[in-house]
């Protein structure tokens, strides 16, 4: 029997980017199953409530689960990261590194999350170089003054993002 390769990319995606993107079809080449495990994580105060992020993830994965064949869910979570992957029987936790100051903090969580979890081993993937400038913060901030996020994220999100900034006038 063929052990299945759970892996676990969290994020509060809020929203969801075209990097986020990049980095969860990338991440179907390394695991059999990809949970994306939405946090809840009040202290960034996200513009969307966590039912709208994981509805907004959710209607981006059906195209990449089509390209790909992958399996791919979309979880909630409030515990610990380790305590949540272990629940769900991964092995594995991607995160997406834009630059080299995401590293220094991503380096010291994975340090930490080995002595929390031993048998699960964080794996960086780099963000693709279209996609290497692109957050989460910066595409609010750009949308919410008129900007142009098209190149950002899907026409999907961009809609959500463009109804939210217009109620919030």
């Amino acid at each position: 029997m063929v052990k299945k390769r759970i892996g676990i990319y969290p994020g509060t995606f809020d929203p969801v980017t075209n990097g986020h993107l990049d980095i969860i079809e990338r991440a179907t080449n390394i695991v059999d199953h990809l949970i994306l495990a939405v946090a809840i994580n009040r202290g960034k105060g996200p513009l969307f409530s966590l039912e709208e992020r994981v509805a907004m993830v959710e209607h981006e994965l059906s195209a990449i689960m089509e390209r790909t064949g992958a399996t791919i869910e979309v979880k909630p979570f409030e515990s610990l990261l380790m305590n949540f992957a272990a629940a769900q029987g991964a092995k594995t936790i991607v995160r997406g590194l834009r630059a080299v100051s995401d590293f220094e903090y991503e380096f010291q969580m994975a340090g930490m999350n080995s002595h929390l979890e031993p048998d699960i081993e964080t794996v960086f993937l780099m963000a693709s170089d279209k996609c290497q400038f692109i957050s989460s913060r910066f595409v609010k901030e750009i949308g919410k003054l008129g900007g142009d996020i098209s190149n950002f994220v899907t026409p999907n999100v961009r809609e959500k993002l463009m109804e939210r900034f217009d109620a919030d006038e």
